[in-house]
């Protein structure tokens, strides 16, 4: 591997390269600080350079070099992930796609654009020209990109009405590079769109993306208190299930999140409150109103009427994976987990767990649909004292039937179910058969029988020594 010729060439190509230490490191770097056990980890990973295309054939150009040199790539958006998708493990190049931002197509039900463009310039575009904007997208939405999205992200806002991303019909088509001597560019659709989504950028650059679209609104943000917990998720379960009532958000954050890290939310609430927090279409609130009335809630914000002395903002980013980041800020011992409650008996699984961990573990709870059936989703708060404190928490929820996407591992693998999805490994020995685009990331990949048994560290991490 020479990372020089291979810098030299990119530059002779025409490529943007960037070799200054403090902005590659800055651009090698997503948000795996969210786990003290990944910042413990990766925090001295750094790239060795960074290749900033602005055309597929640029990416493509990028992408020959680097595998005629045998120069690992990493690709990366805007660096909002927290797994460590975007962490260039083994050096080498930083693809950063940030310049590739162009709309191609807003047409109705759909939209066609390049991977780099943020969720919200792409959602304000859409609504501007079609009234339509993008059925789902993470809490950062307004830093993220949607080709990050695809590539690193599992379903956000929108999933109480639309599932999750890889969900049928939640992404229409991807354009992808292969990374081989003469790079090819497939078009994939259909079950073929399992390879590449939530693959991490392990087995394919995207570089063209079609998404769905659905009638936008000025959606109507909430804040709703309940003297229990319990009966505030009900509630959230119960209001997503009503069909007629359109909504695009019901979060539940169990006391005392709300008060604690929620600065702006915290005068209007006590310390035992729960809190729902829900985006609502505006035609469908007289629905909500009436559904609202059967349950003992109290309305404490209403977007398009409340005038708080600090205006609380998109209720939107208080939930998801900004309900951590508003935790981390405050108390920076705080972390947090992926938890599938799921759709059988979900709320006995979450009784089981408060039950046995908290006030360690503090409940926040996404409502999602699986499968047509309304589903109970959990990015739980933990107090972090000891990686095998956090360890035992996990095993336990996985005695209670709550099966754990843990954020504080950085392969594909043991973020998901621990098991190999063939469908992406077979991709990869046919798109990258040198294994260069984000390696460390596929455990099947490296070691086919491993068991998962204890964290995966990857052999060609550099140690924290050599890196320094």
């Amino acid at each position: 591997m020479s990372i020089q010729a291979t810098i030299d060439a990119l530059t002779d190509a025409g490529i943007e390269i960037d070799v200054n230490p403090t902005s590659v490191r800055a651009k090698s770097r997503d948000f795996f600080w969210y786990s003290p056990v990944l910042k413990d980890r990766l925090d001295h990973v750094t790239a060795d350079f960074v290749a900033t295309p602005n055309t597929e054939a640029e990416v493509i150009e990028i992408l020959r070099i680097c595998h005629a040199e045998g120069v690992p790539v990493t690709t990366r958006g805007a660096g909002t992930g927290n797994y460590g998708q975007a962490m260039p493990l083994a050096g080498g190049c930083v693809l950063h796609l940030a310049k590739m931002t162009a709309i191609r197509e807003i047409a109705p039900g759909r939209v066609v654009c390049e991977p780099g463009i943020l969720l919200k310039d792409l959602d304000e575009a859409c609504i501007a020209e079609s009234g339509q904007e993008l059925r789902m997208f993470s809490s950062t939405w307004a830093t993220a990109t949607i080709g990050g999205f695809i590539a690193g992200g599992s379903g956000g806002v929108g999933s109480v009405r639309w599932g999750s991303l890889r969900d049928p019909g939640n992404i229409i088509r991807l354009r992808v590079v292969t990374m081989e001597a003469e790079p090819r560019v497939l078009e994939i659709t259909g079950d073929a769109l399992h390879r590449v989504s939530h693959a991490y950028g392990t087995n394919g650059i995207i570089t063209e993306v079609e998404m769905p679209l659905a009638p936008a609104y000025d959606w109507i943000g909430v804040f709703m208190t309940f003297d229990d917990f319990e009966a505030a998720l009900r509630y959230a379960y119960d209001l997503a299930s009503c069909d007629g009532i359109l909504i695009k958000l019901a979060t539940v954050f169990e006391a005392p999140i709300a008060k604690d890290y929620f600065a702006r939310v915290a005068p209007h609430v006590d310390q035992g409150d729960a809190l729902v927090a829900l985006m609502i279409a505006p035609h469908a609130i007289p629905g909500w109103q009436t559904h609202a009335a059967g349950y003992d809630g109290r309305m404490i914000y209403r977007s398009d009427e409340t005038k708080w002395e600090r205006d609380p903002g998109r209720v939107f980013e208080y939930g998801w994976n900004h309900t951590t980041l508003r935790a981390l800020k405050v108390d920076p011992a705080m972390t947090y987990l992926q938890i599938a409650y799921g759709v059988d008996d979900p709320f006995a699984k979450v009784a089981a767990i408060r039950d046995a961990l908290s006030p360690e573990c503090l409940q926040h709870i996404e409502i999602t649909r699986q499968d047509g059936r309304v589903a109970l989703g959990g990015l739980t708060l933990v107090r972090f004292t000891t990686e095998e404190r956090l360890d035992e928490i996990v095993a336990l929820h996985e005695t209670h039937g709550a099966m754990n996407f843990n954020p504080h591992r950085y392969t594909l693998e043991e973020g998901g179910r621990q098991s190999v999805d063939a469908r992406q490994l077979d991709f990869k020995r046919e798109a990258d058969p040198k294994g260069l685009l984000n390696p460390g990331k596929m455990i099947a990949w490296d070691d086919p029988d491993w068991t998962y048994e204890q964290m995966y560290a990857w052999p060609g991490l550099k140690p924290r020594e050599a890196a320094e």
